[in-house]
C-alpha cells in the first residue's frame, strides 16, 4: 500500500449546515468512491487522519470534526445535537457534499451513530465499518458514565475541561489512557483544547451527552438483520471498554458481515495502528466492490 505523508494534513474545509458549520478535511480524488469517517465524544479528525491518508490513493476520504466536544466552531445555540439530531446532521452533511451514498467508518460513540444511520438511512450507507464502539447495552462504558453526569450538572463540563488542561491527567483511564496506547502530544492538545476554552463547545457536547442511552443502540440493533450491504467489524484486540463478545454479536447480527481484530491497539485503533486498520478497510472495500 502507498502511504501518503500523514504529517501534512489535508486542507481544512467547512460545510454550512442548518445547525451550524462543520469543518472537515478531504484526502484523495474528488471522483473516487467516498468514505465518511465518524469519530466519537472528545475526539476529532486526528482519530482518522492517518487512516484516511493511507486510503487516499483509491478513495475520497472525508474526515469531519463533528460537534462532540473537540471541535473549534460551536454550532448554533438552538442546534439539535441529541443522538437523533446528530444522525440528521450526518445525513445533511452528506447532502451538502452531494454524497448520495458512502461507506461509513465509525469508532467509539461515532460507531453508535453509524448504527443509528443504518436504522434511519440504510440506503445512504454503501458499506459499514465498525471499529471498537458502543453497541447494544453499552453507551457509554461504565468508566465514562461521569460524562453524562457532568452534562447534567451546571458548571461540571467547565470543571472537566479545566482538568483536561493538565497534561498528567490525560493518560489516566478515565481520560485518554485506555483509549489510545500511543497518543502524540499534539493530538492530545488538539482534542482536549476546545472544551475548556469555549462555552459553545461545552454547550454542544452537553446536548449530545444528555441524550445518549443504550436504548438507542438497542433500538438500532433491531434493524441490523435487514441491512444487507457489506459490513466489516474491525475490533481492537486489546480494547479496554468494548468486549470482543460485542464484535462477534455484531458480525452475527448483520447478514453480510466479516470480523477481524486489530492488533496492538486500544479503542482508538486509527491512532494506535492506522496501517493495519487501513489495510483491513482497503481489503474489505476491494473485496466488496
Amino acid at each position: 500500500m502507498i502511504v501518503l505523508d500523514v504529517q501534512q494534513p489535508a486542507m481544512l474545509r467547512q460545510a454550512a449546515l442548518s445547525q451550524g458549520a462543520v469543518q472537515y478535511r478531504e484526502f484523495g480524488p474528488a471522483r473516487a468512491p467516498p468514505i465518511l469517517f465518524i469519530h466519537g465524544v472528545l475526539a476529532n479528525h486526528h482519530l482518522w487522519q492517518q487512516v484516511a491518508a493511507r486510503l487516499a490513493t483509491q478513495y475520497r476520504c472525508i474526515v469531519p470534526t463533528w460537534p462532540l466536544g473537540a471541535h473549534s466552531l460551536p454550532m448554533n445555540r438552538d442546534a439539535d445535537l441529541s443522538p437523533d439530531g446528530m444522525v440528521a446532521l450526518i445525513a445533511e452533511f452528506m447532502d451538502a457534499l452531494h454524497l448520495d451514498r458512502a461507506t461509513l467508518v465509525g469508532n467509539n460513540s461515532g460507531g453508535a451513530l453509524c448504527q443509528m444511520m443504518v436504522a434511519a438511512y440504510p440506503r445512504r450507507v454503501e458499506r459499514l465499518v465498525l471499529t471498537s464502539c458502543d453497541a447494544y447495552n453499552i453507551w457509554l462504558p461504565l468508566l465514562f458514565k461521569y460524562l453524562e453526569f457532568s452534562a447534567r450538572v451546571p458548571g461540571m463540563l467547565w470543571l472537566l475541561g479545566q482538568t483536561m488542561r493538565l497534561h498528567f491527567m490525560r493518560p489516566l483511564p478515565i481520560a485518554f489512557g485506555w483509549l489510545a496506547k500511543r497518543l502524540p502530544r499534539h493530538m492530545s492538545d488538539d482534542m482536549a483544547g476546545p472544551l475548556p476554552r469555549s462555552s459553545g463547545v461545552r454547550r454542544d457536547v452537553g446536548k449530545f451527552l444528555r441524550g445518549i442511552s443504550p436504548r438507542l443502540t438497542q433500538k438500532a440493533a433491531l434493524s441490523f438483520g435487514s441491512f444487507t450491504a457489506p459490513v466489516l467489524i474491525a475490533w481492537s484486540r486489546e480494547d479496554r471498554f468494548f468486549p470482543q463478545a460485542h464484535a462477534v454479536r455484531l458480525k452475527n447480527d448483520f447478514p453480510n458481515a466479516r470480523l477481524l481484530f486489530i492488533d496492538d491497539a486500544y479503542t482508538f485503533s486509527g491512532i494506535d495502528n492506522p496501517g493495519q486498520l487501513a489495510l483491513a478497510i482497503q481489503d474489505f472495500l476491494t473485496a466488496t466492490t
